[in-house]
């Protein structure tokens, strides 16, 4: 019996130690596999860069220019060189999915009371220390779940979903680029509408590929000065300003968010500055919505925006002559609603991201006056 059971004994040992050898030369044989270079013929060959000497790279997508070594990543996180060539770490690649109303994008001014699927991939090429949503934009390709999607997928997602419209959204949309367009052109092709919620910081020759294909576009201004982008998001004031420039002169529809910060951009000189150049570059019937900021990030140590401050940055808005100011974040339905500005109807009402009365007929008020947008 003692002679059986060393025998069994021995026999467990031996299989043991053999099956973690078995292990063991499974993972390296992963492993191996994971970098070995086949792996890159899975991946989306990037557009907009060239090649540098050393097999280095210069990425052109956004205004960072990017010049990245062999193994690096561009600032977006989302962007490799891998041996001299620049490739889309993010294509395919689904970090988060909803359904939103598209009020919640905010777009107050396109399909009022419908819904957007809502996409987004991880990276972002700004910095921003407010970040809503830092959990994703700050994050590479791995660090958090992603579900894998073609842009098939995505658009055959979204008509399941009774959405009107694909929003990229959540993060910067424009460094997943040829994610983004390949996604909006069939999208369109299918009869939905494109929308893109972004920071505005791209190149304009990206730029002005992409535009044919978007149908509605949501800006981040993020503040009226040249030391708050390079403080709190490391990006340009100007390279912004361009961008609107160049997508109101497309002749997409444009609106535009400002979220106000105490201490920050919440100067009423800031205010006026910011609506008067709006008013004279993009025009008087750009939506406006200014933001209240929470706590968020790493500007956990700032307070809420006082209520007082949102009601007098739309009165300053306003007295500059823009025609469609909104407040977002706080209960305000008198700032949530669109106006006719002949006759000071209320057109459209609305309650945080819902719509409760909509009045609009073609996008015409009762007496005929039409207001700008995107409507059914």
């Amino acid at each position: 019996m003692a002679s059986f059971l060393k025998k069994t004994a021995s026999f467990l040992f031996f299989a043991a130690m053999l099956g973690a050898l078995i292990l063991f030369i499974c993972r390296r044989e992963r492993s191996f596999r994971a970098d070995a270079s086949p792996i890159v013929s899975s991946l989306q060959i990037a557009r907009y860069y060239e090649s540098l000497s050393d097999k280095s790279v210069q990425c052109f997508l956004c205004p960072n220019r990017c010049a990245i070594a062999p193994g690096g990543w561009g600032a977006c996180k989302a962007r490799k060189n891998i041996d001299g060539k620049l490739y889309s770490m993010v294509y395919g690649k689904i970090a988060t999915a909803h359904v939103d109303p598209i009020e919640k994008k905010p777009f107050f001014h396109v399909l009022p009371g419908s819904k957007a699927f809502s996409v987004a991939t991880t990276g972002c090429n700004m910095r921003c220390l407010f970040c809503q949503n830092w959990e994703i934009s700050q994050s590479f390709p791995g660090d958090i779940s992603a579900q894998p999607m073609t842009p098939e997928q995505v658009v055959s997602a979204a008509k399941a979903s009774d959405a009107e419209s694909i929003a990229f959204t959540y993060n910067e949309p424009s460094i997943a680029y040829e994610y983004v367009l390949d996604i909006a052109k069939l999208a369109k092709s299918k009869g939905l509408k494109t929308l893109m919620v972004s920071s505005g910081y791209i190149e304009e020759k990206p730029l002005r590929e992409l535009l044919p294909y978007i149908d509605a576009y949501k800006i981040d201004l993020k503040a009226f000065q040249e030391k708050f982008y390079k403080k709190l998001t490391g990006g340009h004031l100007d390279a912004v300003l361009n961008t609107l420039k160049i997508i109101k002169q497309s002749g997409v529809w444009l609106e535009i968010v400002t979220l106000i910060i105490p201490g920050e951009n919440d100067s009423d000189e800031e205010f006026r500055t910011m609506a008067r150049w709006i008013k004279i570059n993009l025009g008087d019937d750009v939506p406006l919505h200014f933001s209240r900021f929470f706590p968020q990030y790493k500007l956990q140590n700032l307070p809420p925006t006082p209520s007082e401050t949102m009601v007098r940055a739309r009165k300053i808005a306003m007295e500059e002559g823009l025609k469609f100011v909104y407040t977002g974040n706080i209960a305000d339905m008198e700032a949530e609603a669109t106006y006719c500005t002949k006759s000071k109807e209320k057109i459209i009402i609305r309650q945080g991201h819902f719509v409760v009365v909509n009045n609009l007929k073609n996008g015409a008020c009762p007496d005929g006056e039409k207001i700008p947008g995107i409507w059914k």
